[in-house]
């Protein structure tokens, strides 16, 4: 089978805020174009794009999920994304590679914190928006008071181009501004449409909104505003190809409304795609730092693997946009990435979980291929070698951290084997060793995501694991300096063992560790000795004397010592070093350090108070404030051991609408109460473990 034209595809992603009912639009939209028999609900699991066994459990997406369907002789490539913050980066990849997006608006919350986040990215990259509201039959929804909150937050050029008729559960169907006519809707068939004249008590206010909307449509054009502003008649035809030039330049952002559930208006939904939203073709070239690509089948193929599905059986499957060229199945590719050839297999057109098998995709279409080697999201497959600076955009940054450990001994490598592969899926999850404390690390953007990853560790992979919150890598300092003489001797017959060495510590420059002054004079201690001296001190500063946490930035001067011809060696320097280290320690005012982190927070202006608030009780210092889109930043200084158990606290604060990030700023001493507790904690951990 041939490959489809540039011109007749629209590649759409449906995004918005978790509960605006996106999987609800996707289904209704597949039911409406015939691609699917029947209307599946989230509430039973029954949908096409849910497809996931924690999804279903949960009652919402947590990955991209992408179906292909046809409508009008176009070709649609329609991908519901996850509005829950914790998995927004499958929407944010599926924004690199489509022309248009749906925003799907809850008729009763209007714009919330995701929509607003992701509209500003839409926006970066230029691409065409429209908008759907959506559930306007729920107890309090009201399509006037959200388009309001559409137009504060996104400007004025957000223009209806249909109203409601009836308001609840009265909600009875739609008014098109374009052509001023109406439409009822009966049950949640797809001969459920019928026009009807306008309701007399709503057309003074269905001309009101007319009005607004070709006062916008006007401004599209030099030509077309003086005429209107003359008052000539601006056509029917004139005013649709105005509307979608506007849409297509991302000048004009149109507003539908409806109820998916009740596959309300969404056949108007599904000729707006087709109608109004730009193809491939129709936007063109497309410039990523300097190189150009092209829509055109007859130049070298590239693509961009947006989404990799991790499965223990299917392997990988890589979802893939073609941005010139044309992807043939049975071909080989190279990865751009790693220098390597891949063998192109299967190729899939995908619709959920299900699949049909494709021979090609040519320019500007979307679609999977499986069990690639060497390939996964964010890499480019190209037809020869090149360069080509596609990349993932900016990903959020896991904060959610905990310390994870197999449930049986022995299930380690079975349980970083899951995680690896679960990366390549998310490139979200963080899982490293932390160097200091000797913990592997699990973190994700927030408790949700981490739940979700232990959960499909454990279904997917088999691998059962234990979080705990992790140690806080504190460390130990010293505000003074101290002399110390230690001696070691030992003598059980024969050869003994024999070493004596004078050291003096003081602070050290801030970052340098240790330094290390060999002050030897006389050859009290033989040259060959020093490094060993050296080493115990190494050692003594890795255990620490306080708490058993390192010993940073400190200046050692071995000054003095005795050695012994036939007794002394490396191991009784060595031994001599770290007991020296340590009585000094003693008496250089030894105290402990704690990482001090910068936290960044964004949240809605209205909780700017109570974060500001909980930061000073976490013994935070705030820095400032500025306005950000339509939040406000919020920077602080906070110590990392009060930011563990942040990222819920922070969602209950601000009812899931606010984020931060945050970076080790330094270290500072620890307050005297606090320093107590922590030792007292490091000293039943040690009893602990001798138990």
């Amino acid at each position: 089978m041939a490959h489809e034209s540039p011109k007749r595809i629209r590649n759409v992603a449906l995004v918005g805020h978790r509960g605006s009912g996106k999987t609800s639009v996707n289904e209704a939209l597949l039911f409406e174009a015939g691609a699917i028999n029947r209307l599946g609900s989230v509430a039973d699991g029954s949908t096409v794009s849910d497809s996931a066994s924690d999804e279903k459990a949960r009652e919402m997406s947590i990955s991209a999920s992408l179906s292909s369907f046809r409508w009008e002789d176009r070709k649609i490539n329609l991908v519901d994304t996850p509005g829950e913050p914790s998995f927004i980066a499958d929407a944010l990849a599926a924004l690199r590679v489509v022309e248009s997006a749906v925003f799907v608006v809850n008729g009763v919350m209007g714009v919330e914190v995701t929509t607003s986040r992701l509209w500003e990215r839409a926006s970066e990259l230029g691409l065409a928006r429209t908008v759907f509201v959506n559930m306007l039959d729920r107890e309090r929804a009201d399509f006037f008071r959200a388009l309001e909150s559409l137009k504060q937050a996104f400007g004025q050029h957000v223009v209806a181009t249909e109203i409601p008729i009836g308001r609840e559960h009265e909600l009875q169907g739609v008014i098109d501004l374009i052509d001023m006519k109406a439409y009822r809707y009966d049950g949640d068939s797809r001969e459920n449409c019928s026009e009807i004249e306008i309701p007399e008590d709503l057309q003074a206010q269905a001309e009101e909104y007319r009005e607004k909307l070709m006062d916008e449509v006007a401004e599209v054009s030099d030509t077309l505003m003086e005429r209107y502003l003359e008052g000539e008649e601006i056509s029917h035809e004139e005013t649709v190809a105005a509307l979608k030039k506007g849409v297509t330049e991302g000048h004009l952002f149109p507003v539908t409304c409806g109820a998916a559930t009740r596959n309300l208006a969404i056949n108007r939904l599904l000729d707006a795609l087709v109608e109004d939203l730009p193809s491939p073709a129709k936007r063109g070239p497309i410039e990523f730092d300097g190189v150009t690509l092209e829509p055109d089948e007859s130049k070298d193929m590239v693509a961009f693997v947006f989404k990799t599905l991790a499965d223990p059986y299917a392997g990988r499957v890589n979802l893939f946009r073609v941005y010139q060229g044309v992807l043939k199945h049975d071909s080989q590719v190279h990865n751009c990435r790693v220098h390597a050839k891949e063998r192109i297999g299967q190729l899939l057109s995908p619709q959920g979980k299900d699949s049909e098998h494709a021979d090609e995709f040519g320019p500007g279409d979307i679609g999977a291929v499986a069990k690639l080697k060497e390939t996964h999201a964010g890499d480019v497959i190209a037809s020869k070698e090149m360069e080509i600076p596609l990349r993932l955009p900016p990903m959020p940054r896991p904060v959610m951290a905990f310390a994870i450990e197999a449930k049986a001994k022995g299930d380690e490598e079975k349980m970083g084997q899951a995680l690896r592969r679960l990366q390549e899926e998310d490139p979200t999850i963080d899982f490293h060793r932390d160097t200091e404390t000797g913990e592997q690390i699990l973190a994700g953007i927030t408790q949700i995501h981490v739940e979700v990853i232990v959960d499909r560790m454990k279904e997917r992979f088999g691998a059962e694991v234990e979080l705990h919150a992790p140690h806080v890598p504190y460390r130990e300092a010293i505000k003074g300096s101290a002399k110390a003489h230690a001696r070691y001797k030992k003598q059980t017959g024969g050869r003994g063992q024999f070493a004596d060495c004078h050291i003096e510590i003081a602070p050290g420059a801030d970052g340098e560790g240790l330094e290390f002054v060999n002050a030897i004079k006389g050859g009290v201690i033989p040259g060959g000795f020093i490094p060993a001296v050296q080493k115990g001190v190494v050692e003594a500063m890795r255990a620490g004397t306080i708490a058993g946490y390192p010993v940073q930035d400190v200046k050692v001067t071995l000054f003095d010592g005795q050695h012994h011809s036939v007794d002394s060696s490396e191991m009784a320097f060595k031994i001599a070093g770290s007991m020296a280290f340590k009585d000094a320690m003693e008496n250089a005012q030894p105290t402990l350090m704690e990482p001090i982190m910068t936290v960044t927070v964004v949240v809605p202006e209205e909780y700017v108070g109570d974060v500001i608030g909980d930061l000073n009780s976490r013994r935070g210092r705030p820095l400032g404030m500025e306005p950000t889109g339509h939040a406000t930043e919020i920077k602080a200084e906070v110590p990392m051991a009060e930011m563990l158990d942040y990222a819920p606290d922070l969602r209950a604060i601000t009812g899931g609408q606010g984020e931060y990030s945050m970076d080790l700023a330094r270290y500072e001493e620890v307050p005297g109460h606090v320093a107590q507790q922590v030792v007292q904690e490091a000293q039943r951990e040690k009893e602990a473990v001798k138990a």
